[in-house]
């Protein structure tokens, strides 16, 4: 691994010209609230009607989302209320330090959300021994696009598509959001819908990696070797982990597009460090950007997995911010 200052300031340098190709850096990120119209392009708005306290049944299947370079079908799970709807419409992106889990993952999550009202759609993504990054960032990307163009046939509303991310999928979602016409996350086609683009109106996550290197430095600093090795395969090359940093991009003033943000934090996690946290949501507020940060006292990492009242509190807060989102 090269870590020179000098190295990464070319490197940086050079993948941005390459990658944002066409997209001007400029002294402050810009604030983008999309609107969709019925194909899933920006236009006219379409509301649907969504009360968090409500109570679904709700169908789970699951489709093919599409095959992998090395062969393997990454799958979606559908959690589909029922009824006429339109619902509401989540996709959910799994952690698992960019190297495992699946998209069962969040499945408690995703079960009470979909209760409530909500069509959510969990996918698989490629995992880094596969191919590193930005491998499941252009999975997350197709992902957005495909489920435009497949919501209705589970009675969801595609205008308005929103994204859960946990932990790596968290760090996935930001990108998502922050550079949805990125060419280099926009290189799986579809064919189906070729003028669909992956914007995404609103990111709810829990604990998710916001910061990558001070993620890395704070393994090095616990000598955790199975999150050092999880870092080391899935950038790489290793500049990439500052490349595809949501701290530093902001810091490097790149223009991005800034949704709304909920941010559920672990206050006793140590694998996301609460104080890394809370400096990204600041920075994200400072870009110009809507981010609700919020500290989960007693809970570590991965806190929405045990039953109780933090997860309760957590459920009921991603509802509660879907139906803001809808209303704003």
């Amino acid at each position: 691994m090269d870590k020179s200052p000098l190295r990464r300031r070319d490197f940086l340098m050079n993948i941005t010209a390459l990658g944002a190709a066409g997209l001007p850096v400029f002294a402050q990120a810009v604030r983008s609230r999309p609107v969709y119209s019925a194909d899933g392009a920006a236009g006219a708005n379409t509301r649907t009607t969504y009360d968090p306290t409500a109570t679904f049944e709700i169908k789970v299947s699951e489709v093919e989302l599409r095959r992998t370079r090395a062969g393997r079908t990454l799958m979606a799970r559908i959690y589909q209320p029922t009824g006429a709807g339109p619902f509401p419409t989540v996709l959910d992106l799994h952690g698992g330090a960019w190297n495992a889990k699946d998209r069962h993952a969040e499945e408690p999550m995703d079960r009470a959300v979909a209760a409530s009202g909500v069509l959510v759609v969990a996918i698989d993504m490629t995992l880094a021994p596969e191919a590193p990054y930005p491998a499941c960032v252009q999975d997350a990307n197709y992902g957005v696009r495909w489920l435009k163009s497949k919501a209705a046939s589970w009675n969801g509303d595609r205008s308005k598509i929103g994204v859960y991310g946990s932990s790596s999928g968290g760090h996935v979602a930001e990108l998502l959001a922050m550079r949805p016409r990125d060419p280099r996350y926009n290189a799986i086609p579809l064919t189906e819908a070729p003028d669909v683009d992956a914007t995404v109106a609103y990111v709810a996550m829990r604990s998710p990696i916001s910061n990558t290197y001070a993620r890395f430095q704070n393994a090095e600093r616990l000598k955790r070797d199975s999150m050092i090795k999880n870092n080391t395969t899935f950038f790489n090359p290793w500049e990439t982990i500052h490349e595809s940093n949501p701290q530093e991009i902001l810091e490097r003033h790149e223009a991005v597009s800034l949704v709304p943000l909920l941010i559920m934090q672990g206050a006793l996690d140590d694998n996301v460090l609460p104080t890394v946290q809370e400096k990204f949501a600041a920075t994200y507020k400072a870009a110009g950007g809507d981010c609700q940060f919020h500290v989960f006292e007693g809970c570590e990492h991965e806190w929405v997995a045990k039953p109780g009242p933090q997860t309760e509190r957590a459920r009921e807060m991603v509802k509660a911010f879907i139906a803001r989102q809808l209303k704003a």
